[in-house]
């Protein structure tokens, strides 16, 4: 392991979460791939080891450690090959838990956050909509205030944990006439009338939960906005750094693994008396692959470095989204072509990670649109500054 980064304390955390996967989860992750629901208990078990409190204050239940425990969490999540499950629980962690923290008053804190972190309740964010889906600014929900209330009405989709999450975080316009900046977050209970849920059946990520969700006449209480009002756009790009950085770890972890079960499979299985790994076409490709994603694996650890600091990142985290799921589609196309016949039968595992990873380029923003994004900052000199 690189001592650069990860110290005695990170590899006896690995070593934890490895045992406690292997204990508790793979025995399941079949049945969850089969029924597309993840069984309520395991939840419960993650806030009882304190994986959810990861980077969370210790006054809300968590353990306030350095980003670095976090990029172990998320590489070990992509080795037991339900990248499903690996979703939903970054997407709980890392995209709801995320805005509870950074924008949650201590009511909201309260009620939202610290039941996040033991496990007890579930969360998700709604951002994406059926008539746009990697242009924040241009979505159409609304949020009309009303007396103690703010009203929405609109439509979500692609939401991660949509149909079992406890609350939401909603982004809705509250003053369309302004653009981007008439743009706020909310954090809904999912029982709230009004609230309706339709499920989506994916090419991967099968155990996961994704929903189409809808919203009508749904009345939400002024005290559940999230920060200040007409500051969801801001919030919401502030946090784009952490959500692709964590994207890329989790395509290269997945390539890695993809990379270790195949030089397994290569010097077990035997062509003409000889074991695949001693073929000097398949070694290359091979060490060519490997060399693609540890320059990635690289990359995506000095990024994380410097987001621990503090720093904003916003350039190097959506390269990091860009290069890391783009080599680990490769990478494991590629190793699934070393498997042969094996590599497309259901019971190996790389015809699974082949479906899972092709989200990667689509997800939390489209690779042509993070080209975009990065064609401002490089070509056109556009500065994206962090929320003061």
């Amino acid at each position: 392991m690189n001592n650069m980064y990860f110290t005695e304390e990170h590899n006896l955390f690995r070593a934890s979460l490895q045992d406690f996967l292997q204990k508790e989860v793979v025995p399941h992750i079949d049945k969850w791939e089969k029924s597309g629901t993840i069984d309520r208990f395991i939840w419960e078990k993650f806030g009882d080891m304190g994986f959810f409190g990861i980077n969370y204050p210790e006054a809300y239940g968590g353990l306030n450690l350095d980003l670095f425990y976090t990029v172990i969490l998320q590489e070990e999540l992509q080795k037991i090959n339900s990248g499903g499950f690996a979703a939903a629980i970054w997407a709980h962690v890392y995209l709801a838990m995320t805005h509870l923290n950074a924008e949650g008053d201590e009511s909201i804190k309260q009620k939202y956050l610290v039941p996040s972190i033991s496990g007890e309740k579930i969360g998700c964010l709604c951002i994406t909509e059926p008539s746009g889906g990697s242009d924040v600014a241009g979505i159409r929900t609304m949020a009309v205030k009303e007396g103690d209330f703010y009203v929405v009405n609109g439509s979500k989709t692609f939401i991660t944990n949509g149909m079992y999450s406890d609350y939401l975080v909603v982004a809705a316009k509250t003053s369309p006439e302004l653009g981007n900046k008439g743009m706020s977050i909310f954090v809904v209970d999912r029982e709230t009338e009004g609230i309706s849920s339709t499920k989506l059946d994916k090419l991967g990520w099968r155990a996961s939960d994704t929903a189409e969700i809808a919203f009508d006449n749904v009345k939400i209480p002024v005290g559940n906005l999230l920060g200040n009002e007409g500051e969801g756009f801001a919030y919401i790009m502030q946090h784009f750094s952490l959500e692709r950085l964590v994207m890329g770890i989790n395509a290269h972890a997945r390539a890695e693994y993809a990379l270790e079960y195949a030089l397994n499979y290569m010097s077990e299985r035997t062509t003409f008396g000889k074991s695949l790994d001693t073929y000097q076409a398949l070694r290359h490709k091979f060490v060519e692959l490997y060399s693609d994603m540890e320059l990635c694996k690289q990359f995506n650890y000095s990024v994380a470095f410097r987001l621990n600091k503090g720093e904003y990142v916003v350039k190097e985290a959506t390269m990091s989204k860009l290069k890391s799921t783009k080599m680990a589609d490769e990478v494991i196309y590629e190793c699934l072509q070393f498997l042969g016949g094996y590599g497309y039968m259901e019971e190996y595992p790389l015809a699974r990670l082949l479906r899972d990873s092709r989200l990667g380029p689509i997800g939390g923003g489209t690779s042509e649109v993070l080209r975009e994004i990065l064609s401002k900052i490089i070509i056109d000199k556009k500065a994206y500054k962090p929320v003061t």
